[in-house]
This record gives C-alpha cells, structure tokens and sequence, in this order.
C-alpha cells in the first residue's frame, strides 16, 4: 500500500462536498452510487443497510505509525455516504477495545502493507487495494461510456493493479498492462492462466504503450511519468496511483478527462464491499 501523507489528504474533509460536485460531472454518479456499481450491488438495498452501520477507524503505530488526520478523513468519508463512523481516541488493541465496546460492527484500519475493512459479525474483510482498482474501473466505465471492446491499458501490476485487471476483464475490453518490472507480468498471467476468456496484451516499453491507447488506468506508485505529448482529446485517465502519474504540463492538458483522489473512492467502495457481502449473505 503506497504510503499517503497528511499534505495528501489533509483538504479532504473540508471539500467532500465539491468533490462530490465534480465527481458528478465527471462520471454521472455520486460517490456512493459509484462504489455501488463497483461493488455491482443496488443502492438502495446499501442505503438501507447503512442506517444501522457503525464503523470504527482505529490508528496503528506499526511501521511509520499512523498519519496524522488519515483515520478522521477515513472517517468523514464513510459519514458522507451515509454510514456512522468514528476515529478511536485509542491506537491498536486498545483502539480495537475502544471500537467494540462503543459496539462498531465494522472495523477499519491500516498498517504500512495493508488497509482494510472487517465485518465484525461475519469475520470478513474488504482490502483496500481490491476495491480501489474496483471503484476506479468503474469510474473509467462511467466517464468513457462503455469499455466494451475499447483498448485500456493499465499502468502498474501492484495489488491495485491487478484488481483493475480483474475488474476490467468484466467488462469486455481489451486489456494491455505495463509494468516497469518484468517479472510481474508472470505473477498477473498466472492468475488468469485458467480463464481462457481473458486475454492480456503485455507492453514493455512505455512510449508504444502510450500511442495505442486513449483508455488509461494509472495504478502505478510513481509520480509524473505521463507526459503531456500523450494526452490527446479523447484520452481518459482513471488514476489510482498515488502520487499522480501525470506531470503538470499532461495534468494541464487532460482537463475534466482525469478521475484521481488520494482515499475517497477507495474508502466509499470498501464500505459498500463490505455491505454487499452482508446483504448478499442475510
């Protein structure tokens, strides 16, 4: 998990409501309508079930020790799209403690290789990277219209990355990957070697990779690798990828066309993966 910082987000809390104006705009969908379409669930079957959801976010000294303001922002997010939730006064087990006793049924937390939500009842999780790469799929969806047969490449074989491929390869488009590192390309193909159905066009040289492609999915951590000579008026970039793979001149010319934040669609998508397990599952 790409390690955030407090300049990251620190914005986040006061500007949720002109982020949901712009996300409008961009895709037709308010934050919670998108991570439900990611998460392929009815809104209104989530809505319902988030009346009686209370979350606790809990701060972890693992590794850098926590963010400062991350499990507040975390927090603010969750609250937006309906649920009620709170950050633990307490940190670790005894954050943990403080949660249940306030009687949270979902927990969230992060340490410096994860991120993830755990449905206390049913003892399961929703990780961040997996509804990240869902939740920003289904905004290139929302943006572009249909994937169905168009070219999208995908930037980046993390764990987002590959939740991207997944996502995508249920939306009938054509999927070509570049990674900087080789040998993920063996990791991503051995997942899909027993889906005949899913075919994945490998690039190992960025520039070629560029020029056939208007689609784009930047789950790369790497910052400012997109030039502007390749956004051309019909590129679109969804972009995962912390920090932003575009550099300012492409950021310039990309306009409207571009779908990135820091934590909101990631955080959006878990909690609404988490409820549709419940749903699902009652």
């Amino acid at each position: 998990m790409t390690r955030l910082t407090t300049r990251d987000i620190q914005s986040i809390s006061e500007e949720l409501t002109a982020y949901e104006l712009s996300l409008m705009e961009k895709t037709g969908c308010s934050l919670r309508q998108l991570a439900c379409q990611a998460m392929e669930v009815a809104e209104i079957d989530i809505q319902a079930s988030m009346e009686h959801t209370l979350v606790g976010v809990i701060p972890m000294t693992s590794g850098g020790g926590p963010i400062k303001g991350f499990c507040g922002t975390v927090a603010k997010i969750v609250n937006h799209i309906g649920c009620r939730a709170f950050a633990t006064r307490n940190t670790d087990a005894s954050g943990i403690a403080e949660a249940v006793e306030k009687k949270a049924g979902f927990l969230m937390f992060a340490d410096e290789n994860r991120f993830v939500v755990l449905d206390m009842q049913r003892r399961r999780l929703v990780d961040n990277a997996d509804a990240t790469g869902r939740g920003f799929v289904a905004g290139l969806y929302l943006m572009a219209g249909s994937l169905k047969d168009r070219k999208v490449l995908v930037l980046g074989c993390g764990p987002v990355g590959r939740s991207v491929v997944k996502a995508l390869a249920k939306t009938g488009c054509r999927i070509s990957v570049y990674d900087i590192e080789p040998a993920a390309y063996d990791a991503l193909s051995a997942e899909f070697k027993n889906d005949p159905g899913v075919e994945i066009n490998f690039f190992h040289k960025l520039e070629p990779a560029f020029n056939q492609h208007a689609l784009m999915v930047d789950a790369s951590p790497a910052g400012g690798f997109i030039p502007a000579r390749h956004i051309k008026p019909h590129t679109i970039i969804s972009a995962p990828g912390m920090p932003l793979g575009l550099d300012s001149a492409a950021l310039a010319a990309i306009g409207e066309r571009l779908l990135h934040d820091p934590l909101q669609i990631g955080v959006a998508t878990m909690v609404v993966g988490a409820l549709a397990r419940t749903f699902h599952e009652a």
